[in-house]
């Protein structure tokens, strides 16, 4: 019986921050993690792709303020858009090359995905969401001078800029893609987050600047195909309690009842595993049946059970 899953890329799946973030660095990690995701088409899964692009749509802004005197600027909103399109070209063209060697008959999709969100969400005015390049603290202190950012440290000594990140209300174009998908086509949809979009008074839709909660957006989508698994492909090979000290501890399976205990308790860092738990166990709460979170070197020994750390319904 065929099986529904949402991957989620997280945006180090692309772009290592080790790494430079050239063109060839991202295609080349991006062949990486597609080359893991195809054992979900080999055990007939049907699949809807998302991703993050932190790294592409910080870059994207970076290109913004150093030619802004010769070339009139994209406002935020329409970065997002753009790195959607490039993002989902190097996922498709890459993926496809795969599937073509494999000799599986599949073909691979981008659908540039709109997201509503409410123009009133506080993280509008108090941005928290980590894009772009790592700075020492002096150069990210020199770039808010110059070119109007809003920094704050992420990890001891490094220091990023930050843009609103608003919570996703509503996925559109969900007929469509949970249309695609139930057909066996692979599915890029709601990269970033999704493209952010409001309802003016008048009933139109009209773009905002931000970078929406792509976890949050990923659980949504989930939902919007009647995905049975969520996947979030991210950095850690799992989850753990007490990360980072000398109390550090895996978590092999919880339920979801344990997961929101561990958060209240403070286990999950904001920046980091706490918007993905928060994603779990909005997944878990409509229709999903579970979450494995892991990295893209243990994913295949996730989908069986071997790796990640999994989450079920209690």
């Amino acid at each position: 019986m065929e099986k529904t899953a949402i991957i989620a890329l997280g945006g180090n799946a692309l772009s290592d921050k080790s790494q430079a973030g050239t063109i060839n660095d991202q295609f080349s990690n991006t062949r990486k993690s597609l080359t893991e995701i195809i054992k979900f088409l080999k055990e007939d899964y049907n699949i809807c792709i998302t991703h993050g692009n932190g790294p592409q749509v910080g870059d994207e802004l970076l290109r913004m303020d150093l030619t802004q005197n010769e070339v009139s600027p994209l406002p935020l909103g329409v970065c997002v858009a753009g790195t959607q399109g490039t993002i989902g070209y190097m996922i498709q063209q890459t993926f496809q090359n795969i599937l073509n060697q494999e000799k599986i008959d599949k073909e691979v999709v981008t659908l540039v995905t709109q997201v509503v969100v409410d123009p009133k969400h506080p993280s509008l005015k108090n941005p928290t969401k980590f894009v772009g390049k790592r700075f020492t603290k002096q150069e990210a202190e020199k770039r808010a001078k110059n070119m109007g950012w809003i920094v704050k440290e992420q990890d001891p000594g490094e220091w990023r800029r930050v843009v609103p990140s608003p919570d996703p209300d509503f996925v559109m174009h969900g007929i469509s893609i949970r249309t695609l998908v139930h057909a066996g086509i692979v599915v890029l949809a709601a990269g970033g987050g999704g493209i952010p979009v409001f309802v003016d008074e008048n009933g139109n839709f009209n773009g905002i600047d931000a970078v929406i909660d792509k976890d949050l957006t990923a659980a949504k989508l989930g939902r919007v195909i009647r995905a049975d698994e969520y996947y979030i492909v991210t950095d850690i090979d799992q989850v753990y309690l007490h990360y980072g000290t000398e109390n550090q501890s895996p978590i092999d399976q919880m339920t979801d009842v344990e997961a929101k205990k561990y958060q209240e308790e403070g286990h999950f860092q904001q920046g980091s595993m706490w918007p993905k738990i928060r994603s779990a166990i909005h997944f878990l709460k409509h229709h999903g049946k579970k979450v494995i979170i892991t990295n893209i070197d243990n994913l295949q020994d996730a989908i069986d059970g071997k790796a990640g750390t999994t989450i079920v319904k209690e």
